[in-house]
């Protein structure tokens, strides 16, 4: 009963955030929400009994993957007054090709039913109580899937390449950039001296610039001391 509860508390939370993820307006804010979908994914595979997933979904997405999302959304400084300059030109299409995804989804589920025995079988984490749960995964991504977790990973790197390429398209004339071969050059190398001991910056030949001035204190006017006075006496 209390795994049931958990599952749907878990479950609902998962859906809502993934919701926020597509509909925030702030990419920042999207970012954030990601992060909380995450965390409500590993608790569901915590009660799925799969512990390895769980760890390596808060560990390498959310302590890796989702702060580098994060990183790349606020470096990218996106514009979005200019974003939405052409929603209304291009609305009719996403329009039409919203409405065709529709279309499919409705022929999916309207053709879709559930296995004969897909109410009999039960959650399993292990094939075996002779192997781990780490192994298992193992076995099924680096043997059964290899290709298809190759290409995942090839796609993952595309996207970090175009978001690199994006961020550096309109960078200033005046930035500073890396030379690697005056780097590894060297040429310019930096002189070391070995000044005595206690010497003076003067005779280092450091000059320092000079502190600007302290302001100095508005004088009170003779006019004004008589009339305080002369108010005095009043």
């Amino acid at each position: 009963m209390i795994a049931a509860l958990a599952f749907y508390v878990f479950a609902a939370i998962l859906i809502a955030s993934a919701v926020m993820v597509v509909t925030s307006r702030n990419p920042v804010h999207s970012v954030l929400f990601l992060i909380l979908a995450f965390f409500n994914a590993a608790a569901l595979f915590l009660i799925a009994g799969a512990e390895f997933l769980a760890m390596i979904l808060v560990i390498v997405y959310v302590g890796a993957v989702a702060v580098l999302f994060l990183f790349i959304v606020m470096m990218l400084d996106i514009d979005f007054s200019r974003m939405r300059e052409g929603l209304q030109r291009y609305a009719p299409i996403g329009a039409v090709i919203g409405g065709i995804l529709f279309l499919e989804l409705l022929f999916v589920f309207g053709s879709w039913q559930f296995a004969p025995d897909a109410t009999t079988l039960r959650l399993n984490a292990t094939p075996g109580p002779e192997v781990t749960n780490t192994e298992a995964l193992g076995r099924l991504i680096y043997t059964d899937y290899i290709y298809l977790f190759q290409v995942a990973g090839l796609i993952l790197l595309v996207a970090m390449i175009g978001a690199i390429v994006l961020t550096l398209r309109d960078k200033p004339a005046n930035s500073k950039r890396q030379d690697i071969a005056v780097q590894v050059a060297r040429a310019e190398a930096v002189k070391l001296a070995n000044p005595p001991a206690r010497a003076g910056l003067g005779q280092l030949g450091i000059v320092r610039r000079p502190l600007p001035e302290a302001p100095k204190p508005k004088a009170v006017g003779h006019d004004d001391h008589h009339d305080h006075h002369g108010g005095g006496h009043h």
